[in-house]
This record gives C-alpha cells, structure tokens and sequence, in this order.
C-alpha cells in the first residue's frame, strides 16, 4: 500500500476560526478526517502532519525519504518565500503536490509567487477544502502512471 504524507504549515492549525471567508469553516482535522475517508478508496496510508515552524517541516520532508511514496504539501506562507521547503522538496525526490484553500493568484500580489510551485509535480488551489481532495486524487494518478511506466 502507497503511503502519503500531508503536510501543513504555519496557522493551518487555525483553520476553521482563521477567516472563514477566506479559507473556510472547516478545521484541520475535518479536513484529515474526509481525507483519511477518501485514502480508503484510493488504497493508500495517509500520515499527517502540522507545524508553525519551517525548521520542523523540513525535518519531515527529509524524514520522508523511503518512508512515504507521495507528499501533499500546504506550506501556507511559507510558499511565497521559503527557498529551504522547496530545497527539502527539491532534494528528496518524492513526488510532491501543493494545495492551497484560497486562489493565491486571486489575492494580495505577494501570494502570486510560489518558491515551491517549480519543484511540485502540480499545485492545486482555490478550492477550499476539496483542494486537498483532489490534491490526493492527482498525487496517487501520478504515483499510479509511475508504477506502470516502470513495470
């Protein structure tokens, strides 16, 4: 069974009373719990992870290698500018998809870059919590179309 990573970063665990008008009502672990839902039917392992700190995601992202086949990232602000989380994506070589709730090329113009963007396999946003969704769905496609090119 493929294992995925998810991997959230600075304020996600605000999620739910963190401007809803922006990212939605729902929490963190709402999201891990429809996602963990969905695993189920795309027969993978999900392990999640949060933290406000750039030092303890990168641990984790290295922590990944022959540990997890896929990640499903959303580094929150730390996109815009984080060259050592897309050095750590970069480096590991695990396919890696970015989510983001809101359309950050919608927003303020600061929120149009992403340092991680060149170094995901996609990025996925806008779609509030269903960003995740088919965050998973592309990720486990890829890792799929991967295994029978291999085979």
């Amino acid at each position: 069974m493929r294992t995925i990573w998810v991997i959230n970063g600075p304020n996600l665990n605000l999620l739910g009373m963190r401007e809803p008008g922006i990212y939605g009502s729902d929490s963190l672990q709402t999201i891990e719990t429809n996602l963990q839902q969905q695993a189920v039917s795309l027969e993978v392992k999900l392990t999640f992870f949060q933290s406000n700190h750039e030092g303890a995601i990168i641990d984790w992202i290295h922590d990944a290698i022959g540990k997890a086949d896929g990640i499903l990232l959303n580094p929150g602000a730390l996109t815009h500018y984080s060259y050592a989380v897309r050095d750590a994506i970069s480096s590991v070589r695990i396919p890696t998809v970015e989510v983001h709730l809101s359309n950050i090329h919608s927003r303020e113009t600061f929120r149009h870059t992403s340092v991680i963007a060149p170094v995901a396999i996609g990025q996925i946003a806008g779609f509030g919590a269903v960003s995740y969704e088919l965050g998973l769905i592309a990720l486990v496609r890829h890792l799929e179309t991967q295994r029978q090119a291999v085979v």
